[in-house]
């Protein structure tokens, strides 16, 4: 069964911290091209989970004759099936966010116009808001859930 942790986890982690050149340009060609490499190899780590669960579901599938197995296959299939989502509109926000590099528009906070900065980005590279304006996005949101 393929490791729903392991999808996440580890995708981004494996790549080395972008180091800057005394007096570079914030996006330079050598920051667009990192991030666009972390990005491409998200994305063909996610496909790759797609096709695992994919063979994983005809593999395994069983026209179980106890009713509480089949359940079990049942709910294990659904939550596979909700997490293969879940990537799914992870991949198209890739996708956006690569297009955002190629059209030189990212690293830019979408809200305030300011540098989301390298760090950031590493650690959430489809990230559009700044830390600020994300932090108020996230006070807003709790204050009208609330």
């Amino acid at each position: 069964m393929p490791s729903k942790a392991k999808a996440t986890s580890q995708l981004i982690r494996a790549f080395e911290p972008y180091k800057e050149k005394k007096g570079e340009e914030y996006m330079s060609d050598a920051m667009r091209a990192h991030f666009t490499g972390i990005l491409q190899k998200w994305k063909q780590e996610l496909m790759e989970e797609v096709d695992r669960t994919v063979h994983h579901m005809q593999d395994e599938a069983a026209n179980f004759p106890d009713p509480a197995d089949r359940a079990s296959q049942e709910e294990e299939f659904s939550l596979e099936l909700r997490a293969r989502d879940r990537e799914r509109k992870l991949i198209k926000k890739i996708d956006e966010t690569i297009q955002l590099i190629e059209d030189n528009e990212y690293g830019w906070c979408d809200s305030c116009g300011v540098e989301i900065g390298i760090r950031r980005l590493e650690a959430r590279p489809t990230a559009t808001l700044c830390i600020d304006c994300k932090t108020l996005a996230e006070i807003k949101e709790k204050q009208i859930g609330s």
